[in-house]
Order: C-alpha cells, then sequence, then structure tokens
C-alpha cells in the first residue's frame, strides 16, 4: 500500500532542493530589476540618518574570505537600520591608487618600467585598477550585499582627487606641513617612503656584533685609571651597515659604567651588562679597574673605528640595559631616536645610502653595495682593524615592506610632514578619541596610545599612481615652494580634469596670475614628482563622500573595520578630519577581528 497517499500534506511551488547555486543569481537579478535600493530610499526618505561609510578596499586582486566577513557586517548593520524605519544608505568605494596597485604594473612591465613616462604608468595602472574594481563590484553583489553599486566613490575619480586636495589645502592653511631631512622607513625594491601602517614585522636572523670605539685619554682620568693600555667605548649593534653613518654614542645619564680590563685592553660598558658581554664574548677572566657615572662623559670624544671622523658621547633617556652595553652607537640619519637626540645635540646627519638601497660615494669602500650585503664586509674590516670584540647571530623583529616583502632601511631623506605638535594636534586627537564610541572598548585603549606614541606624519611618496603634492621647485634658487594659492589652482584643475592634468600639463597652468618666487622672485618653476600616501587620501574620504554627496552625512554614525584599521584608516581619517574640521569623522568605530586558516593566519590577498 502507498501510504504517502494517506497523508495529508500542503502543496506549494517550492522545489524540493534550495538550488542556491541557480536561485541567487535570480534573486538578486530580480532586486536589479526592480531597483530595490532605490525603491528603499525613496521609501526611506525624510527618516532620520544612521550613515554607515565604507573603508575602501584597493582594487587589486580577488575577495578573500574575510573581506566577505567585512562587507556582511555592513550589510547586518544597513539592513538592520532600514528595517526599524531609519534611511540607512551604503555608498561603496574602492581605494585606486597607491603602491599596491602601482606594484602589479611595475611587476608586469618589468625592466620596461623605467623606460616609461609617468603618464603612461598612470594609464596602465587606471586600467588595472578600472579591471578590479568591475570585478569586485560583481563579487561584492554575489554576497548579496545592498548598496549603491552603480554610484560608488573612486578615488582616482576628478571630483575626488579634488576633494582630496581641499583636504590638503586646509591642513596647509592651518600650518601643519612642512619639509625636512630626516629619516623615514625606506623600501629599496619599491624606491619609495613608507607610513607605519604600511610596515609588516617578521622575525629575521642577523648580526649581532661589540664594537671597540677607542676613548680619548681625558676618560681615563674621569675613571681614575693610570695606566698605559688603550681605553675604549663598547657599543652593540644588529645593523653593522649602519656605522659609516655614526656620529655618537650614547649613554644613560644615571647609569654605572664600568672600565673592565681584558688582556691588554680596557673597555667601557654599563656595569650591569658585563657579565653578559663577557660571556656572549668567551671571555673568562676580566677585572672591573674603574667606575663612573654617565653624565660625567657627556661630551667627551672617540674615534671612529674605520673612518677619520671623531665622535662625541652625548646621554639619551631610550638608552636600556635589556640588551648591549649601555652605550648606543648613534646614526641620526639611520633612526627615529638617534635623529632626534641628534637634533638636540646639533648632529650632522650622515646617509650615504641611496634610494635602491645601495651605499653611495660617499662610503667609497663599499660604494654600489647593498646595505644588507655589505654587513659581512663591514664585520670583516672590523675584525681586521681589531674593532670587533665579539660577533653572534641573533634572531629578532624587523619592519618589512608590506607590498613586496622586503626588509626596510631608515634612511634619512627629505620629505614632506604633517606635524602631530603643532596646534595641539596630538592632545586634540587624544580629546576627539573619548568623544567617540569605541566597540569594544579596547579599541578606545588601542588608538590612544597609537596616537600618544606617534611620530609626525610622512606623507609623501616617491611613486607616480597617486594625487601629487602640489609643490614647485624654484629653477633659479632651487627653493621649494607650497603655496596656498598655487594649491587652490590645483584644486579647481583637478575638478575639472583630474590628478593626470599635474602630468600633462605645463606647470604655467598652475601658476595664479603674477606668481613669483618668494626666496629670489624668479618665475621658472618644475613641479614636484612626490604624490601624496595613499591613506591620506584615503583618509580625507569623509570629505568627497560623507560632505558632498546628497544622502550621506558628516560624520559618519558608524566606521567599520578589522583592527588593522586603527593604525590605517581609523587613524588618518581622524587626523584629517580634526586638522581641518576640529571633529572626529564618526560617532561610533566598530572593529572586528579576522578570519584565519587552521594555522592561524589571518586571511589577505596575498595568501
Amino acid at each position: 500500500m502507498d501510504y504517502s497517499k494517506t497523508v495529508n500534506l500542503p502543496k506549494t511551488a517550492f522545489s524540493m532542493k534550495a538550488n542556491l547555486r541557480e536561485k541567487e543569481p535570480k534573486i538578486q537579478a530580480r532586486w536589479r530589476e526592480m531597483k530595490l535600493y532605490e525603491k528603499i530610499r525613496k521609501e526611506r526618505k525624510g527618516a532620520e540618518k544612521i550613515v554607515l561609510h565604507d573603508g575602501p578596499p584597493y582594487a587589486t586582486g580577488d575577495l578573500h574570505i574575510g573581506t566577505v566577513m567585512n562587507k556582511v557586517l555592513k550589510d547586518f548593520i544597513v539592513r538592520y537600520y532600514t528595517m526599524c524605519g531609519k534611511d540607512s544608505p551604503y555608498v561603496p568605494g574602492w581605494d585606486c591608487h597607491g603602491l599596491p596597485i602601482e606594484y602589479k604594473v611595475m611587476q608586469s612591465l618589468g625592466a620596461d618600467y623605467k623606460k616609461k613616462r609617468p603618464e603612461e604608468i598612470r594609464k596602465l595602472c587606471k586600467e588595472y585598477a578600472e579591471k578590479y574594481v568591475e570585478y569586485q563590484k560583481e563579487q561584492f553583489c554575489r554576497f548579496g550585499v545592498s548598496g549603491d553599486w552603480e554610484h560608488p566613490y573612486l578615488t582616482m575619480t576628478p571630483e575626488y582627487e579634488s576633494a582630496v586636495m581641499d583636504v590638503f589645502l586646509r591642513i596647509l592653511e592651518n600650518g601643519y606641513i612642512y619639509r625636512q631631512l630626516r629619516p623615514i622607513h625606506w623600501c629599496y625594491r619599491c624606491e619609495t617612503a613608507l607610513a607605519e601602517a604600511e610596515l609588516e614585522y617578521k622575525t629575521i636572523e642577523g648580526p649581532s656584533i661589540y664594537v671597540r670605539f677607542e676613548a680619548e685619554d681625558s676618560i681615563k682620568e674621569i675613571l681614575n685609571l693610570d695606566s698605559p693600555e688603550p681605553l675604549y667605548l663598547l657599543i652593540w649593534t644588529t645593523t653593522p651597515w649602519t656605522l659609516p653613518a655614526n656620529v655618537a654614542v650614547a649613554l644613560g645619564a644615571d647609569f654605572d659604567y664600568a672600565a673592565v680590563k681584558v688582556g691588554d685592553e680596557i673597555l667601557l660598558m654599563a656595569e650591569k651588562t658585563v657579565e653578559k658581554v663577557m660571556q656572549d664574548a668567551g671571555v673568562s677572566e676580566w677585572k672591573i679597574v674603574g667606575r663612573c657615572i654617565g653624565d660625567e662623559m657627556e661630551g667627551m670624544v672617540y674615534k671612529h673605528p674605520f673612518i677619520d671622523r671623531e665622535g662625541r658621547i652625548i646621554l639619551g633617556d631610550f638608552v636600556s640595559l635589556e640588551q648591549g652595553t649601555g652605550m648606543v652607537h648613534i646614526a641620526p640619519g639611520h633612526g627615529k631616536e638617534d635623529y632626534e637626540v641628534g637634533q638636540k645635540y646639533g648632529l650632522d646627519v650622515v646617509s650615504p645610502v641611496d634610494e635602491q638601497g645601495r651605499f653611495t660615494e660617499d662610503f667609497k669602500p663599499q660604494a654600489g653595495v647593498l646595505v644588507f650585503e655589505a654587513d659581512k664586509r663591514i664585520i670583516e674590516d672590523l675584525r681586521n682593524r681589531n674593532a670587533l670584540f665579539a660577533s653572534q647571530r641573533l634572531s629578532h623583529s624587523y619592519p618589512h615592506c608590506w607590498r613586496c616583502g622586503s626588509p626596510l632601511i631608515f634612511r634619512a631623506t627629505k620629505q614632506w610632514f604633517i606635524s602631530v605638535e603643532h596646534g595641539r594636534l596630538r592632545q586634540r586627537l587624544l580629546e576627539m578619541i573619548k568623544k567617540v564610541r569605541w566597540v569594544p572598548t579596547w579599541g578606545k585603549t588601542r588608538i590612544t596610545a597609537m596616537i600618544e606614541q606617534r611620530p609626525d606624519w610622512c606623507i609623501s611618496r616617491q611613486r607616480f599612481w597617486g594625487v601629487p603634492i602640489p609643490a614647485l621647485h624654484c629653477l633659479g634658487c632651487g627653493n621649494i615652494l607650497l603655496d596656498v594659492n598655487v594649491t587652490r589652482r590645483v584644486k579647481e584643475v583637478f575638478a575639472e580634469e583630474g590628478a593626470d592634468s599635474w602630468f600633462k600639463s605645463p606647470v604655467e597652468r598652475f601658476l595664479p596670475e603674477g606668481f613669483k618666487c618668494s626666496t629670489c622672485g624668479g618665475t621658472s618653476f618644475e613641479k614636484e614628482k612626490d604624490i601624496l600616501d595613499v591613506w591620506f587620501e584615503s583618509g580625507s574620504s569623509y570629505c568627497p563622500v560623507l560632505m558632498k554627496k546628497e544622502e550621506m552625512q558628516f560624520p559618519a554614525d558608524i566606521y567599520l573595520e578589522g583592527s588593522d584599521q586603527h593604525r590605517g584608516w581609523f587613524q588618518s581619517s581622524l587626523l584629517t578630519a580634526v586638522s581641518t574640521r576640529g571633529t572626529a569623522p564618526y560617532k561610533t568605530v566598530l572593529t572586528h577581528g579576522f578570519l584565519v586558516d587552521e594555522a592561524g593566519r589571518k586571511m589577505s590577498k596575498s595568501l
């Protein structure tokens, strides 16, 4: 007997299988045909607005599962507020400029990259970005994310580039921008400066050396030494290639320093480090023959081990006893703290390294050699000169380029910066953080610590694909001008033709009538070649999107991104908004975590 005929079941048109692979595209096609997003906007017009501002992903490569989570979380929020009767528009965006895209073009061109004119490279970069904007747009729509996909914001459009220039102009007018020779993170492979948000830290194994610097005899008097043995300052470093730039040795003002007799020489180091140093060097017999306090030696001099140069003993509050000898080798051209203490003491900024990470003719023995390859040669030279006390290998964390994966160098070059001290900007940022709602609450602690410790923002990049810095180089006297009126003119031209005009048009196009060099009165100029940091562009998105799109509002109610954006988009957006508008660009910041694989690695396009 067929019992199925005895059961009273409802009859529907639903199929037994979900068959989502075929049905979902049809559902989404129906949404597009009926213009569902536009209907919702019309239905909610006049209702209370709740605006979630979309952080722009890079228009490169395939989307990954982490990006899916980010967009779906945003869709949850937009749909929730919409169903609560609010007007919650969603305008998606893309980050179209910057190194990630230009690097892909560099890879595709190979050796021909160097032969291309800037406008040719920009054209290729634009085509690449356009391709992936459309590609990713299809994928986002396939996720079922509701938004204004027909009118997204793209950072490479004239209206966006002009708005970036508007933000730059306001920051310039408020006196935050300056140009200076100082060390910054530099990628020798990409040949550009990098910001903190563009660094990845990896563990590497490298040299760890103790080096003798011959001290002047007057230090013996401080130590109450009356002996013929030579006296050496003993420094420790994991970057031998920075030794050619050494101009000072920093001590801790209150540290106890000991003169240690080893064989027929005397080595000076912090007393608390003596046993560890001797252990590292394999020395079993030694004796302390004198002592003094760090600040007693301030101003004394020593001889560089392989360059005809004298260095000075200075004091630094960053000197620690956790590693090394309590005597820190100072190269202002290759380190942030070195540079800052060097400015205090008026030290020379020596940096004999070019944009490709190779020594220049200023250090002839290794001219043309990549700095990391020069380590072994420098160590061998120190050994031959009897300046090497000990050498080991050490594993430690080291910054790498987020794009090409190469280890970075600290290199002194002239760059454009935004000062976080001018106009109490750092304090104002910290005050504004307190007024924002951070979810989870640890987000507030995280970004507060980053703002408290962050250096001035290096905003210049040595690339082509981006919004140029509107500075002019006077051909008469070499002066570099960053003028408010020129910048205002550039903003107007960009609104009509976009940033490509800077690379295609003659410099006269951007000069106000009667413009002259403020130093020599000259009228012949060359355009700046540096572009703005891409984080400045994305951090300015509140201006073209929240302030200039009719359906949006400033500040946004919500920013939602991963925890890596506390040092990225959350921070750059806050800095540009507070310095130009006096307020944060967001009321609430939501932070989500990362989707990881079985090994605990977060998902990314590179993986």
